[in-house]
């Protein structure tokens, strides 16, 4: 009987996860070191319930981890993409600033992690720096390419209709350029959770965050603390994406023509 496609990438994963803990159960592998499914699922629940360090619930990691990543992204979106329909719209700015942009966007966002514990200390704005680091070139570089991509021939006409810039830039620019907008935010999302939680191995003022509940579980030596944590970020981090794409098809649904 066909599985209905809805369902496959559950039953992918079901059958991966059946695997692993078959493979566990055989003893091909050692179950301390690469703790089995059923054991994660006990360690997930043992940090919803106790917490690590002890009263630190999982819960309110997750909260923390996800405040930091609102903040760095919010600035992210709020900086580049307003420089991305500029960049994108002026040849001459472009030439001007692309050379600076590409010099700096290859360094890792967690080679800033000393700098921005000098700037703004160990807490919410450092690490919400590192955060926009990760978000920022993914958003700048996606929104140029989405305006480059513009037909002309929409600007000219707007322009004709009498548009002035402000208008050309917020009904034609960005809702052409939307797409690409979307895939550069995805991208940057994804770049800024991970880069969150590493920046969170170098500590944090509030005791929060999943990167410092995973580096607590490694000092105490409990690889299904540590996979429990890794578990969750991959999961928190699908439902940020889906959550963009749900964003993302929202606001082309409402720009789509209706009959009158």
């Amino acid at each position: 009987m066909a599985i209905p496609q809805r369902y496959e990438r559950i039953v992918c994963i079901a059958l991966l996860l059946g695997m692993w803990e078959l493979v566990s159960a055989a003893g091909l592998v050692n179950p301390v070191l690469i703790p089995p499914p059923h054991r994660i699922v006990q360690a997930m629940l043992e940090l919803l319930l106790n917490g690590l360090p002890a009263g630190k619930l999982l819960h309110r990691h997750c909260l923390e981890s996800l405040l930091r990543v609102a903040a760095g992204f919010a600035a992210a979106l709020a900086a580049g993409l307003p420089l991305g329909l500029a960049l994108g719209r002026s040849a001459r700015l472009r030439t001007l600033c692309t050379p600076l942009i590409e010099i700096v966007r290859p360094i890792p966002p967690l080679a800033w992690i000393p700098l921005a514990i000098l700037w703004f200390g160990i807490g919410l704005q450092s690490a919400a720096f590192i955060i926009f680091l990760g978000c920022f070139f993914p958003i700048v570089l996606n929104t140029v390419t989405g305006v480059l991509t513009v037909d002309a021939i929409l600007i000219d006409a707007a322009r004709v209709c009498g548009a002035d810039d402000r208008r050309i830039f917020t009904r034609v620019l960005l809702p052409a350029a939307w797409p690409s907008v979307c895939t550069g935010m995805r991208i940057g999302l994804g770049i800024g959770w991970m880069t969150l939680v590493a920046a969170e191995f170098t500590g944090v003022k509030s005791g929060y965050g999943l990167g410092y509940m995973i580096m607590t579980a490694r000092d105490i030596q409990r690889p299904d603390y540590v996979l429990a944590g890794m578990a969750l970020i991959g999961v928190v981090g699908f439902l940020l994406d889906m959550l963009l794409q749900a964003l993302q098809q929202r606001v082309i649904a409402t720009r789509e023509p209706r009959a009158v």
